[in-house]
């Protein structure tokens, strides 16, 4: 399980396999290992955290309170519920395809539901639409490129 993550306003992602977690930051951060869940702590790589709910979407680490927000890219789409305008968005390739065209560039004005990049997968092409109106900030997605589920290809604020 991969989602997109952020911690503190640091957007990054995050993924689950069985028990090996994967985190990595915007900044290239990583932190990775082995990790299983004991009551209130989780120890990762030998090294134990004491983790609690705080308020709303805080959490409680070692004593640190950390504001997160979860995404699950495909909650990222237009008209999937409130979240989905506010803020800095990163779209993200539902299933693994390749780039057939890239609609905008870093800077642009776009509007909501306004296309950004198409991608081929499954023999079908898919419109990766803006879910809020605001300004390129990234794009990431390259004509012609691979691309996995998941992976950001435009981000919007």
């Amino acid at each position: 399980m991969k989602r997109h993550v952020a911690v503190n306003g640091r957007s990054g992602t995050i993924e689950v396999e069985g028990s090996r977690l994967s985190y990595v930051r915007e900044d290239g951060v990583a932190i990775e290992g082995e990790f299983s869940l004991e009551g209130s702590s989780v120890l990762l790589n030998g090294r134990s955290y004491s983790v609690s709910q705080g308020a709303g979407k805080e959490i409680w680490v070692n004593g640190r309170l950390l504001s997160m927000e979860v995404f699950d890219p495909r909650d990222l789409r237009p008209g999937q519920g409130a979240s989905a305008n506010h803020g800095r968005q990163e779209i993200a390739a539902s299933m693994p395809g390749k780039v057939i065209r890239v609609l905008v560039a870093a800077g642009d004005a776009v509007e909501e539901g306004q296309g950004l990049v198409v991608v081929e997968a499954m023999k079908m092409q898919n419109e990766m639409k803006s879910p809020k109106a605001g300004r390129v900030a990234e794009v990431r997605a390259r004509p012609g490129a691979t691309v996995g589920a998941g992976e950001i290809l435009v981000v919007v604020e």
